[in-house]
């Protein structure tokens, strides 16, 4: 299997939808093939669980069993390591469920005055497959795709207009926030506001912002973070799955036990902040000045917590220095898929013992580890986590020691 989710055959020829050991007609020419025909399927090839899979570019995999595909995914993991050198314990994977995602991008393009078509870009193309299901994703997001589209057409009214709506499940409904709404000719006329408006009181949607702004508003979105409710700004981060969530919050926080100050860098609204408030006082970092006012909004109704002090810090242009860090016991840091090569220098630098790195990139984690190594620490274990369900991506929290 090639990193995208493809079968590689001698050539190379790389050919969706296959499997190792089948034998397939593919047609095209090049190192890129179309699949026509599986002539001897693999005995791990399964039914997919979506209509829409095959001509949907959101999933790749689905007609893989989840054993081998897991084992694969793991396998990737190592061999991203293995080309820094870095060997290490790989613990056995968390594994995200069909049906819990709350966190999806769905496109959307010109339909009728009722309804948007919507769903997600075909293969290779910027064509949309306008999806009626969609089995990764939560019910509640599910059974409001019609209701989605409805919401999604009167955002039309320039023609260059080609919407996103982002949509987040939490613990007051929907909460959706809409981009790529043409706004030079001066956005959405006061007749579209009213019309999206209605529409999102009709499906009962707690919030619908327009690249941050409110256009409705019914219920202020919130989502439980171990022992704190955190209201959640317009666009915020979280992660996709709350069983994911869960298992990296818990695992991080019991490979931190012991510390009496910690620091949680790229800490976003209190992914990981609040449940290690619950073993040592924390200080948090981030960029988004939103996010730590959710956070520190929260603090007064979360009971137990040993002390949180929160900043707002862009981490890439000024880090938390290696001078900062002398009272810290243990580093926590969750960056963007480009890593934290700035902030790792720093974490390299410092007295640190202990560092824990949680990554939606094996390569740039790949990367900042080996500059922890050469500083002097060891990778002590690496826990898998595949929260993008059917897509070749995998997750990973890692725990270094010196």
């Amino acid at each position: 299997m090639g990193g995208e989710g493809d079968g590689v055959a001698a050539g190379p020829a790389f050919v969706p939808f296959t499997l190792p050991g089948e034998r397939v007609l593919a047609a095209g020419g090049g190192e890129r093939r179309e699949l026509v025909e599986v002539l001897e399927p693999s005995a791990e090839r399964i039914d997919p669980i979506c209509p829409h899979f095959g001509t949907c570019g959101g999933c790749a995999l689905q007609h893989w069993d989840h054993a081998p595909y897991l084992a694969w995914k793991v396998a990737r993991l190592a061999t991203t390591l293995a080309r820094q050198g870095i060997e290490t314990e790989i613990l056995p994977p968390f594994a995200a469920e069909p049906g819990t995602r709350r966190r999806v991008a769905l496109h959307a393009r010109r339909g009728g005055r009722e309804a948007a078509k919507l769903g997600y870009k075909a293969r290779k193309s910027w064509d949309l497959v306008d999806i009626s299901v969609c089995p990764i994703s939560d019910p509640a997001i599910q059974r409001a795709i019609p209701a989605l589209k409805r919401l999604a057409a009167p955002l039309f009214e320039h023609p260059k207009s080609a919407p996103t709506l982002h949509v987040t499940a939490t613990a007051s409904g929907l909460d959706i926030d809409i981009s790529g709404v043409e706004r030079k000719s001066g956005g959405l006329s006061a007749d579209a506001r009213v019309r999206l408006a209605e529409r999102a009181a009709e499906a009962d949607f707690a919030r619908v912002t327009i690249d941050g702004e409110a256009a409705y508003l019914a219920r202020t979105p919130q989502v439980r973070l171990g022992p704190a409710v955190v209201s959640l700004p317009p666009g915020a981060f979280l992660q996709a799955t709350p069983g994911a969530e869960a298992a990296m919050a818990g695992f991080v926080a019991e490979q931190a036990a012991g510390a009496a100050r910690i620091a949680d860098l790229y800490c976003g609204v209190g992914t990981f902040t609040f449940r290690l408030a619950g073993i040592a006082q924390v200080h948090a970092a981030d960029f988004a000045p939103d996010a730590i006012r959710a956070l520190t909004g929260a603090l007064a109704a979360a009971p137990g917590l040993h002390g949180i002090t929160a900043e707002a810090r862009d981490l890439v242009r000024r880090p938390v220095l290696a001078e900062e860090l002398k009272k810290t016991d243990v580093a926590v840091f969750d960056p963007p898929r480009a890593g934290a090569g700035e902030q790792t220098a720093e974490l390299a630098r410092s007295t640190l013992a202990r560092v824990i790195a949680v990554s939606c990139n094996p390569a740039t984690f790949a990367r900042d580890a080996r500059t922890l190594i050469e500083a002097g620490f060891r990778l002590d274990r690496v826990l898998p986590v595949d929260q993008f369900l059917w897509s070749p991506h995998i997750e990973l929290v890692g725990v270094f020691s010196r």
